[in-house]
């Protein structure tokens, strides 16, 4: 039974199935998740009620296994990320970067939200590809690397950071920022709200703009609350 004193983050970590309840009702889990689910219901002028009934709908919903990340290898873990939610970032900022410059040059001079929308856009982009690049070549090969030399007997490997909290709340600092970039986003657009003129490429805009909204959150969800934390906590057991 969820308690309305729980937090966010600790039904997501609890049941994987209520991550995409929470992006149904609008519920940050992942930058904003350490809010108590009542605080969360408050804010967003939800009713605590029917979101708990949603959540234990999708407990009990057959076919819905969701992967646990929290059982598996901080290696495998990490993988999946770049796997996944990395290369999905590559692929999809600049096909929304492409869509943004076409629907500001059709409609961006009867709808200014749209050249704001393209440049915060714009700096999200270029925010996230330095983020991913300092995860991929430096963060996350220590964290596999720290998870093999416990597993082995060895000793830890160097770093040029001292402990690995240093970097991950550079990380977690770059993910709170992102965050804001694609809640403004989503401001702006009016919750990606499709004007009833709008031309197939407005749609696709938006559209990507909302997935890619979604995606962001399960990506930052499984740094910020799964990963970071087990990797804090195994550097720390090796003394």
């Amino acid at each position: 039974m969820t308690a309305t004193t729980q937090t966010v983050r600790e039904i997501a970590l609890e049941q994987p199935t209520a991550i995409r309840v929470f992006e149904r009702f609008g519920i940050d889990y992942c930058c904003g998740g350490r809010k108590p689910l009542a605080e969360a219901c408050a804010a967003g002028n939800l009713e605590i009620d029917s979101l708990i009934a949603a959540l234990e709908e999708a407990e009990k919903k057959p076919g819905t296994e969701v992967e646990n990340w929290a059982e598996r290898a901080l290696e495998c873990l990490s993988s999946h990320i770049v796997a996944k939610h990395h290369a999905y970032v590559k692929g999809e900022l600049p096909r929304l970067g492409q869509l943004a410059q076409k629907v500001v040059n059709r409609h961006g001079s009867t709808k200014p939200e749209l050249p704001a929308i393209a440049n915060t856009l714009m700096q999200l982009d270029e925010e996230l590809t330095q983020h991913l690049a300092k995860e991929e070549a430096i963060l996350f090969p220590y964290i596999a690397g720290l998870e093999r030399s416990i597993s082995i007997g060895t000793p830890r490997p160097r770093s040029c950071f001292g402990t690995v909290a240093n970097p991950i709340a550079m990380m977690t600092q770059e993910h709170d920022a992102a965050g804001t970039l694609i809640a403004e986003i989503r401001r702006l657009s009016g919750n990606f709200t499709i004007p009833a003129d709008a031309c197939p490429t407005f749609h696709a805009f938006y559209d990507g703009l909302r997935e890619f909204e979604q995606d962001l959150h399960q990506h930052i969800h499984l740094e910020n609350n799964i990963l970071f934390p087990r990797a804090i906590a195994l550097e720390a057991s090796a003394g």
